[in-house]
């Protein structure tokens, strides 16, 4: 403004006023900027879950993905030489290659079946020659062979015990003792039981179908009669599920997961409360699978599972933040889960439109690092653990140096509460756990050994839905713990539990209890 020019009071105020009303709309605009930023962050966020909530109900469950990889790196460029091959000529898928099954050879039947032989001859007016007229000799048969169902069939046992009396005297009477049964009085067999205990825990057919099953054949006896006798059967394991459980916390490498469970008849507490089944297993030394149920999954609950755990071994978990309590309380090497962690981004990958995604998504880049990793844990799963270590220390190492770097880079353009960022958290807080896998070659890279022993349950659960009490709850854990312990020894379950439930009444000390172990089933009885 020039020096000779004047404004009166008046005007001043005017000019104040506007440039108050001009800093009040800038600020106002400003303001209505930052809420449309969140509006529509909170809209891209809820577009986001609601892909994966579609995804979860209608899409594909497996987690197999489609790779362009031409094969596996070569062992002697990472060993061999000190130059490892760059990180994008890696592979980048987890599975391995798959061998097309030949068409047109059935599979021949088991050659152990008995076979029952239907001969089919022509009749006798056509067996002569066409052309001469002279008989035919048979000089060969062509065989062809079908499987034959025979339905189950129901036998009842009649129990005699002889009573003697002394011919002198009324009171020289004896009667032949009952033998010890399982269940005392009980109306099953030892093998009706376990063809029960094998149907709902291996087959994961409910008790009602059972029982409808058994109608067919002449079996009228109620689904409360068969869930009873499972109960009391299941508890009545309890000292060889225990001496289980000693093993299993002696090995060098435990797996865990648990899974939900609903127990209807909870005393202070309602149906609806989810309670938890707990898996643990073995990673070394005899193929144990151990499943428990308690009422939630604290650390105060879960610990119970671990007393009496050997010190310094090593124990692999998701991040569920209890299992972190156990690891410092008992001196455990605790391992994180990749697949976990993979997870989230598959997620994250999933929710974005298929027309958005490029091989530049960062959900996408961390996938396919990680796969670079499950491509070298197939490549060496038959080496011996040395060999693989020196795989991971110098091959895994960088991948897991640029997964960490992508995620430094990254975190902080992307919103915490997207499913990216959860994956990101995730990556964040489990890192030092995911990456101490590299320090021994025996140690595993994921959880999915547990998973997959967990998995019958979860399968069976879609079926029978619920356990009515806490009895009935700890009784199906025992029975699970014994099917699935026969089935990682490839014993049939059947034939196992058939016999423990024949001598498991004649057992009185801890030999006779450890003599009934799973995999101490003789082997003619296998």
């Amino acid at each position: 403004m020039p020096d000779n020019v004047t404004i009166t009071a008046e005007e001043l105020k005017a000019l104040l006023a506007e440039r108050d009303a001009a800093r009040a709309l800038r600020e106002e605009q400003e303001a209505l900027r930052g809420a449309l930023r969140l509006v529509t962050a909170e809209r891209d966020l809820a577009e986001e879950r609601l892909r994966a909530y579609r995804h979860e109900l209608f899409g594909a469950k497996s987690e197999a993905r489609n790779s362009d990889q031409l094969g596996l790196f070569n062992e002697a460029e990472v060993l061999g030489s000190g130059n490892t091959p760059a990180l994008e000529e890696t592979p980048e898928s987890t599975v391995a290659a798959h061998t097309r099954k030949k068409r047109g050879h059935r599979k021949p039947l088991d050659p152990n079946l008995p076979r029952d032989i239907v001969r089919h001859e022509l009749p006798e007016d056509e067996r002569f020659c066409a052309n001469d007229g002279y008989a035919l000799v048979e000089f060969g048969v062509e065989i062809s062979e079908q499987l034959h169902v025979i339905p189950e069939q129901l036998r009842v046992i009649q129990h005699q015990r002889v009573k003697y009396a002394c011919p002198c005297c009324e009171l020289g009477i004896k009667v032949t003792p009952a033998p010890p049964r399982i269940i005392p009085r009980g109306l099953l067999s030892e093998s009706a039981l376990a063809w029960i205990a094998t149907g709902k825990y291996q087959f994961g057919m409910p008790i009602y179908r059972q029982a409808g099953l058994l109608r067919r054949f002449g079996g009228d006896i109620s689904s409360n009669t068969l869930a009873a006798s499972m109960v009391r059967v299941g508890l009545a394991t309890q000292p060889v599920i225990n001496l289980m459980r000693d093993a299993l916390l002696d090995a060098d490498l435990l797996y865990c997961d648990e899974t939900t469970l609903q127990v209807l008849k909870e005393k202070g507490r309602r149906p609806q409360t989810k309670s938890y089944i707990w898996a643990q297993m073995t990673g070394t030394g005899i193929p144990i699978r151990c499943f428990s149920y308690t009422p939630g999954r604290g650390t105060r609950l879960a610990d119970k599972l671990f007393a009496g755990i050997r010190k310094g071994a090593v124990l692999m978990t998701d991040g569920y933040e209890p299992y972190n309590d156990i690891a410092q309380r008992y001196q455990l090497e605790h391992l994180g889960c990749w697949v976990h962690l993979r997870r989230y981004f598959v997620k994250a990958e999933e929710s974005v439109p298929k027309a958005a995604r490029t091989p530049d998504l960062l959900a996408t880049r961390f996938i396919k690092l990680i796969g670079k990793l499950f491509a070298a844990e197939a490549r060496s799963e038959k080496w011996e653990a040395d060999r693989r270590q020196r795989l991971r220390r110098r091959y895994s190492a960088r991948v897991l140096d640029a997964i960490h770097a992508l995620a430094l880079e990254q975190s902080r353009n992307v919103v915490p509460k997207s499913l990216l960022g959860k994956g990101l958290t995730y990556l964040r807080e489990q890192w030092p756990k995911l990456i101490r896998y590299i320090e021994n070659g025996s140690w595993p890279v994921s959880n999915n050994a547990c998973e997959n022993s967990i998995r019958p349950f979860c399968v069976g659960r879609r079926s029978w839905l619920f356990a009515d009490t806490v009895n009935g709850a700890n009784a199906s854990a025992n029975l699970y713990s014994l099917v699935e312990t026969c089935r990682a020894n490839r014993i049939d379950p059947y034939r196992y539990l058939t016999w423990l439930f024949q001598r498991l009444p004649l057992a009185t000390t801890i030999d006779d209890y450890d003599a009934l172990l799973p995999w101490k089933l003789p082997v003619d009885l296998r």
